[in-house]
């Protein structure tokens, strides 16, 4: 291999670039830069242009180490904390991947650029001959990150090879190549509001202004359209107008960091009227009862990281409420969000309305930087229709084909991303090259109608599962089995061999048809085949969601004590015996869950949602109804018994009623009694007004479940 050119050599090359982006500004566009030329050239390529004029507020992002001491090196952001930028612009962002390549860090970033603005990404040479040292946060135990497969790498260096659309500069290259420039767009129109950029975006202030009760407004808008910046603006305008109070919540602060700049620089500095709350915080502040009400103001920006369940609760409690999405990005996907928001905003509040930005703020309009990033990161992945005539058979996919079958790829994708709200641009990597990883496609890989994806877990040494469990030892990866060890004591967890399903994900035109089922079963008997003891699964534990695993035959193992912060649910996991060791080890999960849940319960699981909790009750060992308990619930339901003395007989009640099949009325009434019960949650109302609820509850019970 010969040496790379030499300084002297980058000038013309620089000064052509240099043209190239001022046109590229006069056009109000952005484009990738490729530097396919290892770390010494491509880092001295990127440090000539970055000192090469007065960037609007450079980025460098990863190492920089360069031979040429003449070269002042600036300060660099590590790719972890790429998001802490969101919400602020750049004209210039060196993406130093030749160590090392942070799918979510480069999702990230792109929208932060400016109108002019170049993304400058730095590679190896031979970009995806081999994994990077990134990998190494795929690399699950024992799985060296240098022995996996890099396809992932190689499909993007194979992108951007093929794209017309992006600057290519490789180290033996004089120049780059430029590729062709767009006719001067036409001139956007002015807005009426002269706080907002676009005509699109003042539409969207004066609806939030506006907000009228029980009437909730969704926004929706790619990436760079100003959504965050509309609701800062209108939040402003509402506390000038004298609303006393508006919340702010969002995944993380900052994602709502424009929406407090904006709003801050027209109040001239914080105003605590305006205030974040976390969703975990903001759900226990309204179960709580002191937030919400009337004349209350909620906005929800990145609304599609957030669970639908969740922001239900919301919608009941703030008359005034504005949520705000991204269509298409790593945050989430404003599709699937809308197609699993729109039922419950439909129950509850039918008058919603709804508005899409279409307009960029920040650059014009088929702007070729954000092609090449939706290409590359498939932000814009949505599953086509399903293939009706195509058989419905689960066939397993060799991710090597995967990988360069871009079409297959990008339905699979889309599939996930709308049908989880954390789905990320990383999640592709892990999907392509993530060891011991396999790929379930029902009906057509190319139009499915759902997919499973599973891992392997555990099979630890009996030495290290003991570290594990007494918390001595972390090694990566294996999130269910470890957990079982390290939380519930169980070492059985991780010497056993699991296959953990980390995704089903169903196309919205087949769901409630049984396709989940199907994938379930599939999945089981693939399980079955390599050997695994166990199958496993871990998510929030919302009420349909434990519906649906436990009528697949799962069985809860343990349900997390502490809340996520962004969804506001405790995580439960469950698993299914396949093999006699398998069953060795759920009965000791088992037995260990029953013994600890109703403890639990009144502590640290005080703020487990009612129907969730009645669910998990009835996986709980059929209670013996003696005859006192019995004339305790009758004293209950019928006479004038205080229901506080009597929470054995009503704890008894309610895991007997949530065994027994049981009608919308009775559901509900077996959800209150079991908060009640074992979480201490009163009922609505005034004190006598909840007694007498509590025991029509009971009564309605004892009816349904035939308890005399």
């Amino acid at each position: 291999m010969s040496d790379p050119l030499p300084p002297a050599d980058d000038a013309r090359g620089l000064s052509a670039l240099l043209c190239h982006a001022a046109r590229l500004k006069r056009r109000r566009a952005r484009r990738l830069v490729w530097l396919a030329s290892g770390a010494t050239t491509g880092r001295r390529r990127a440090l000539a242009l970055w000192q090469s004029r007065d960037w609007h507020a450079p980025l460098w992002v990863g190492e920089k180490k360069v031979s040429d001491e003449t070269l002042a090196e600036p300060p660099a952001l590590p790719a972890a904390k790429a998001r802490t930028r969101l919400g602020q612009e750049h004209g210039l962002v060196v993406f130093d991947a030749s160590a090392g390549f942070d799918p979510d860090a480069l999702g990230a970033l792109g929208g932060t650029l400016t109108a002019g603005g170049l993304l400058v990404l730095i590679t190896p040479e031979e970009w995806g001959s081999t994994p990077d040292a990134d990998y190494r946060r795929i690399a699950d135990y024992p799985h060296d990150p240098q022995a996996l497969s890099a396809h992932y790498l190689a499909r993007l260096a194979r992108l951007l090879a093929h794209d017309a659309g992006v600057v290519a500069w490789p180290a033996r290259a004089a120049a780059p190549r430029l590729p062709r420039l767009a006719a001067m767009p036409e001139k956007a129109p002015a807005p009426d509001d002269p706080d907002c950029v676009t005509p699109d975006q003042a539409r969207a202030v004066a609806r939030v202004t506006r907000l009228k009760r029980r009437r909730p407004l969704v926004i929706t808008a790619d990436r760079g359209r100003g959504k965050s910046a509309a609701l800062g603006i209108a939040c402003a305008r509402l506390l000038a107008a004298g609303v006393a109070h508006i919340v702010v919540t969002a995944p993380r602060p900052d994602a709502a960091a424009a929406l407090f700049a904006h709003a801050e620089a027209l109040i001239g500095g914080r105003s605590p009227a305006l205030e974040f709350i976390a969703p975990d915080a903001l759900t226990a502040k309204v179960e709580a009862g002191t937030l919400g009400g009337d004349g209350s103001y909620l906005m929800v920006d990145e609304a599609a990281a957030i669970p639908p369940a969740l922001l239900g609760r919301w919608l009941a409690a703030f008359p005034r409420i504005a949520f705000a999405t991204t269509v298409h990005g790593y945050e989430g996907s404003g599709r699937g969000f809308a197609l699993r928001f729109r039922e419950r905003l439909d129950r509850q509040t039918p008058g919603w309305q709804a508005l899409e930005l279409e307009t960029p703020v920040r650059f014009a309009p088929s702007d070729p930087l954000e092609a090449t990033l939706a290409r590359l990161l498939l932000l814009k992945a949505e599953p086509p229709m399903p293939d009706a005539g195509s058989e419905q058979g689960v066939s397993w996919l060799e991710r090597s084909a995967l990988a360069i079958d871009e079409p297959t790829l990008e339905a699979l994708f889309g599939l996930l991303v709308q049908s989880h709200y954390r789905t990320t641009p990383g999640d592709v990597r892990q999907l392509l090259d993530g060891p011991a990883t396999r790929i379930g496609v029902l009906g057509a890989a190319k139009a499915p109608a759902g997919v499973v994806v599973m891992r392997e877990e555990g099979g630890f040494d009996a030495d290290l599962a003991e570290h594990v469990a007494r918390g001595e030892r972390r090694p990566q990866g294996h999130l269910l089995a470890q957990s079982l060890a390290a939380h519930v004591g169980c070492r059985q967890a991780l010497t056993a061999c699991w296959q953990r399903i980390t995704r089903v994900a169903v196309h919205p035109e087949t769901r409630r048809q049984g396709a989940g089922s199907e994938l379930l079963c599939h999945a089981r008997a693939a399980a079955q085949d390599s050997g695994a003891d166990l199958l496993g699964a871990t998510f929030g534990a919302e009420a349909g969601l434990v519906a649906f695993w436990r009528a697949a035959g799962f069985t809860p193992v343990r349900l997390g004590i502490s809340r996520d912060t962004t969804t506001g649910e405790y995580a439960l996991m469950v698993a299914r015996a396949l093999t006699p060791r398998g069953e060795e080890v759920l009965a000791e999960l088992t037995q260990r869950f029953v013994a600890e849940l109703p403890a639990l319960l009144a502590f640290e699981l005080d703020g487990l949602p009612v129907d969730a909790l009645a669910l998990l009750l009835g996986t709980l060992p059929p209670p013996t109804l003696s005859a006192a308990l019995r004339r305790d619930l009758h004293d209950v339901a019928y006479a004038r018994r205080d229901p506080r003395l009597a929470r054995p007989a009503l704890q008894a009640l309610a895991v007997a009623a949530a065994q027994r099949p049981l009608n919308a009325d009775a559901q509900r009434a077996c959800g209150a009694l079991a908060g009640f019960a074992y979480q201490d949650r009163a009922f609505a109302g005034s004190r006598k007004e909840a007694t007498l609820a509590l025991r029509h509850a009971v009564a309605t019970l004892l009816s349904a479940a035939q308890i005399d």
